[in-house]
């Protein structure tokens, strides 16, 4: 009995013992290869994150391994800077060292949220500003004694004696201030009256005291022009008898002059008052004038088809002169809110799709997009960008063909994938075979040479 005791001891002792080191092994051996497979990934992960990749300075879409020199051109490797993060986020990405951009003369656009404009060519002419022109007209009758303007185009101030007059009726109204001033505390009424009546006849306050304190009568009087300006038009000669209401000079300032363009009906449904207008003048050859469109003609000529386009300019130094032709240039409003824009140099077509190239690092992103209307040099944009996205505005074509050349997606092959090409621009370097007949001409495709 005690003998069968101590056997079913040692039977429960052993499978107990069994039972520990079978977890015990577990445990240590579940371990070990956690820290095995986890070092395994890290090795891996070092080796991806220490790979080197050389390119050409000269031909970005070369790609090896290892340094060497160019298939293509024999100048030496460099080694390219990659960004891992961006690689792996975007397979289609292509990179670009710092030298290959600076070498393709690549340069990028942020997309902007602007009004966008459209321009369109006027031309027209230099006019005067016909709200500032003056008809000097005789304010009374009788002879012209000396003329003082002479000449057409003369220059003429404000307050310049341009003619004395010979006036049967002024001498009798300076005879009536003179006798009327005698009596203008008794009578000022009849005296401010006599004055009223000089002054109807533009003549200063300084003249009527001068006629009222004269001893005699005088029997020429001074004309003074009321405006400054350059003489348009002289309708009078010295001894001439004008009359009343007779015009005598048209006096035309210049510092403020019209740009009057020519609109056609099929262009005035577009331009709008307050759209920007750059113009030249063949006259003043290196200097662009800039205006706003400040008045469009609601009448059509019906010989032109033209309506007249008004932009109004300072002309202080009196460069612009009536009669000059001018080139202008309008930049056209495309409605009245901002939307996002891009150069139309940034965009390859192909077919029905509209390329870009989106640019993050030195990563360069093939992306389709939707566009709007042309609005001058640029396009507007109605989906496939946000505001802040650089596109390749200058180069996008060298950028497409070394996408191309990778097998990346790009503006002819928009699935990506390897392309059949003539000779290997890829990661492998060509045998020297191959550069001979490359260099000699001879190089045909494999499936050629197979068939």
């Amino acid at each position: 009995m005690n003998n069968l005791k101590i056997t079913r001891n040692k039977y429960f002792l052993s499978v107990v013992t069994l039972i520990t080191g079978l977890f015990l092994g577990a445990w240590l051996f579940g371990n070990n290869s956690e820290k095995s497979t986890s070092t395994t990934e890290k090795t891996q992960a070092d080796k991806m994150k220490n790979h080197q990749i050389w390119t050409c300075s000269m031909h970005p879409q070369i790609r090896q391994d290892t340094p060497g020199q160019c298939p293509i051109c024999g100048m030496d490797l460099i080694p390219l800077k990659q960004d891992e993060n961006s690689i792996q986020l975007n397979p289609n990405a292509i990179s670009l060292s710092d030298e290959a951009i600076k070498l393709a003369q690549i340069q990028t656009f942020k997309v902007q949220e602007a009004i966008p404009r459209q321009s369109i060519s006027l031309s027209g002419i230099v006019e005067p500003d016909e709200r500032r022109s003056e008809k000097l007209t005789a304010r009374f009758s009788g002879r012209i004694e000396k003329l003082y303007i002479n000449f057409t185009g003369q220059k003429v101030f404000r307050g310049q004696k341009i003619a004395n007059i010979y006036s049967p009726e002024l001498i009798t109204a300076q005879r009536e201030l003179q006798d009327a001033a005698q009596y203008k505390d008794s009578q000022p009424a009849l005296y401010q009256a006599a004055r009223h009546k000089l002054e109807l006849w533009d003549l200063t306050p300084a003249q009527i005291d001068a006629l009222e304190k004269m001893p005699g009568t005088a029997s020429r009087f001074p004309v003074l022009s009321p405006v400054g300006g350059f003489v348009q038009k002289r309708a009078v000669a010295e001894g001439n008898y004008v009359k009343q209401g007779q015009s005598l000079f048209d006096i035309t300032p210049l510092n403020r002059v019209w740009i009057m363009l020519n609109a056609y009906e099929s262009d005035l449904h577009r331009v709008r008052k307050g759209d920007l207008v750059n113009f030249t003048v063949d006259a003043i050859p290196g200097k662009t004038f800039t205006g706003k469109i400040n008045y469009v003609d609601p009448f059509v000529n019906p010989q032109t088809r033209v309506a007249k386009v008004r932009v109004e300019i300072a002309n202080s130094d009196l460069k612009l002169k009536p009669g000059m032709f001018v080139n202008a240039i309008v930049q056209i409003r495309i409605g009245s809110k901002p939307v996002l824009l891009i150069p139309k140099t940034a965009v390859l077509w192909t077919g029905r799709r509209s390329v870009v190239y989106v640019k993050q690092g030195n990563d360069f992103s093939y992306r389709e997009i939707i566009l709007g209307p042309e609005a001058g040099d640029y396009y507007i944009v109605v989906s496939g960008l946000k505001a802040g996205d650089e596109v390749v505005r200058n180069g996008v074509f060298k950028v497409d063909a070394a996408a191309q050349l990778l097998g990346k997606t790009s503006m002819m092959n928009h699935e990506g994938g390897p392309v059949s090409t003539g000779h290997n621009h890829g990661d492998k370097p060509m045998s020297g075979d191959e550069m001979k007949n490359m260099n000699s001409g001879q190089t045909v495709s494999k499936s050629k040479t197979q068939s």
